[in-house]
C-alpha cells in the first residue's frame, strides 16, 4: 500500500483520532466528510492588558483613534468569517453566528469571542481567531497611549456539539481544576 495514495486511513492516528498528518508525515485537510452535521458552539478569550487609565478611556470611548471596543467588536466578527484563510488546515464553514464581547477591568479588558455553526467540524479556531484579532485591535486603538500594552491570555473557554460533544475549561470529570489548568490556573 502507498503511503502518498491511501486515502482510506487519512486523516486517522494509529489509535483512531484525527490528525492532520498523514502517513507519511506530510500535512492534509482531514476529512470530515463522514461526520455528522450538528450546532456546534465554541467561546474563546484574550485579554489585553493596559493602564487604569487607559482603560477608563476605551471604556468611555475616548481613546484618540476613537471607539476601540466598536472597532474590535467588528474585526473580531471579520475575523471569524476569514479564519480559513489565516489558519491553512482549517475548513471553511457556514458559520451561522458570531459575537464578540468585552469586560473592562482596573487594568485589563477580556475579549470574549463566541462562533456558533451547523456542520461537520468544530469553531473553536474561530473562536480563537475572532478573540485574538479583536484583542489585536483594541491594542491597535490604543498603542498612542499605551505602548506597554500586553496581550494574554488567549485559550478556549468552552465548545458544544459533535461527538465529543460538550466541554468547559476547568471542567473535566474526576479532575480538579489544578489538574486541568496547572499551577497558577494557566491552562
Amino acid at each position: 500500500m502507498d503511503a502518498v495514495n491511501d486515502t482510506e486511513n487519512a486523516g486517522r492516528s494509529s489509535t483512531g483520532g484525527l490528525t492532520h498528518l498523514r502517513q507519511d508525515g506530510t500535512a492534509q485537510m482531514v476529512d470530515v466528510s463522514e461526520k455528522a452535521v450538528t450546532t456546534r458552539e465554541a467561546t474563546a478569550t484574550a485579554t489585553v492588558r493596559s493602564t487604569a487609565e487607559v482603560l477608563a478611556l476605551l471604556g468611555a470611548g475616548e481613546l484618540p483613534k476613537g471607539d476601540a471596543l466598536a472597532v474590535a467588536r467588528v474585526a473580531g466578527i471579520m475575523a471569524a468569517k476569514k479564519t480559513p484563510e489565516l489558519i491553512p488546515l482549517c475548513h471553511p464553514l457556514p458559520i451561522s453566528k458570531v459575537t464578540v464581547d468585552f469586560e473592562l477591568g482596573a487594568d485589563s479588558v477580556a475579549v470574549l469571542a463566541t462562533v456558533k455553526t451547523r456542520g461537520v467540524t468544530g469553531v473553536e479556531m474561530e473562536a480563537l481567531t475572532a478573540a485574538s484579532v479583536a484583542a489585536l485591535s483594541v491594542y491597535d486603538m490604543i498603542k498612542a497611549v499605551d505602548k506597554h500594552a500586553v496581550l494574554t491570555d488567549i485559550h478556549v473557554l468552552a465548545k458544544s456539539g459533535g461527538k465529543s460533544g460538550d466541554w468547559r475549561l476547568g471542567e473535566v470529570p474526576g479532575a480538579t481544576p489544578g489538574e486541568v489548568l496547572g499551577e497558577g490556573g494557566q491552562a
